[in-house]
């Protein structure tokens, strides 16, 4: 059964909670099921390997490029970041490479203490940079952080001083989830499609 506030309701889970992965494909389902099957899947992982806490974004681009999946399309990896210093120029370079493409922003942020090892996922972009007091584009129609450490106090500090065991934890979460999200999604839209193309031929 598929409740009608789920897509809208906040999603934010532990890490560790039991099934977290299974909690979040279900999650990213309903955020994607009314995405166009025209529109390129476009996934844009936010940070850099400079800094520990902020490489939640490129180890889940990583992670994912490895799959070399046609269902879709992977900006920032480790090997080549998107970042502060390039962020603006990789969405012009998206948004002239693919047509009207939907966006999932993916990024590291910082929040109290009982939220940190946390990860969420809903509608709307995620806003790079601004637990670090940086003005960069929002980046995405739907986003998935994760809470990597405490923030409001030296947060350049507190994000270089982050266990890259949760961060590497998350990451293997986050990008699991993600990619039997969407090719479950895949599966699902292509099976729509072919019952749709049927009917219209019976």
């Amino acid at each position: 059964m598929k409740l009608p506030f789920m897509k809208d309701s906040p999603f934010k889970m532990p890490y560790t909670t039991p099934n977290i992965v299974s909690h979040l494909v279900k999650r990213l389902l309903s955020l994607l099921e009314s995405v166009p099957a025209q529109r390129p899947i476009v996934i844009v992982c936010i940070g850099t390997d400079r800094s520990t806490g902020d490489c939640l974004g490129p180890l889940i681009g990583t992670s994912l490029s490895k799959h070399s999946s046609r269902h879709f399309h992977v900006f920032g990896t480790l090997a080549e970041p998107v970042h502060a210093m390039n962020l603006d120029d990789t969405l012009q370079q998206i948004n002239t490479q693919f047509d009207k493409p939907f966006l999932i922003g993916i990024d590291a942020c910082l929040g109290q203490v009982a939220s940190v090892g946390c990860i969420q996922a809903g509608n709307g972009p995620v806003r790079p940079g601004a637990g670090v007091n940086k003005d960069l584009p929002p980046v995405g129609d739907i986003h998935i952080t994760g809470i990597v450490n405490v923030g409001g106090f030296m947060e350049y500090f507190v994000l270089q001083n982050t266990r890259l065991h949760l961060v590497m934890s998350m990451s293997e979460i986050i990008s699991l989830g993600l990619f039997t999200a969407i090719s479950n999604f895949h599966v699902s839209r292509t099976s729509r499609g072919e019952t749709a193309a049927s009917d219209y031929t019976s």
